[in-house]
């Protein structure tokens, strides 16, 4: 038998102001988006921001519906803009934010769920490079992650069904 081990490492910064600049207008733009997330039901309001290889800025919010599980995530809401208002042009760096209005928190980073993270990973094997992750609440620490396929070791992929 033989045992195998899976791990990666992240930057933790304490604050969005420890950031490159233009990473700190991409989490800022995060947060202000989280606003426009449409979450009734859950009352956790996600927001997303990403830059592309063109320099250009896109957003996506989580949108909910009671219909439950017809709602969306704001990673693959953001993604799926991507890919119809920029075809081809890859993502860089992805910031994500949220609210929980439920307790009134979010000062700690939360990763994407599973869908999201496969998502993500399917969009990067698209494009043939890695996207950055910036994750945070509306205060607090700061993850960042170099490449979003680590949050999806063992992965699932097209290349599996070949």
């Amino acid at each position: 038998m033989k045992k195998e081990q899976i791990s990666f490492s992240y930057e933790v910064l304490n604050a969005v102001e420890l950031l490159p600049e233009a990473d700190q207008e991409l989490f800022k733009k995060a947060r202000e988006v989280t606003q426009l997330a449409y979450a009734p039901y859950s009352r956790f309001f996600v927001g997303a921001a990403a830059v592309l290889q063109n320099g250009k800025t896109i957003t996506g919010t989580n949108q909910e519906n009671a219909s439950f599980p017809a709602g969306i995530c704001a990673e693959r809401v953001l993604l799926s803009a991507a890919a119809s208002l920029y075809p081809g042009i890859p993502l860089l760096t992805i910031a994500i934010s949220y609210f929980n209005k439920n307790n009134g928190k979010s000062e700690r980073p939360l990763a994407p769920c599973g869908i999201c993270r496969q998502s993500l990973l399917e969009y990067e094997l698209r494009q043939q490079q890695p996207i950055r992750l910036l994750l945070g609440g509306m205060e607090g620490e700061i993850f960042v992650i170099d490449d979003a396929k680590v949050l999806l070791p063992l992965y699932f992929s097209g290349s599996d069904m070949t």
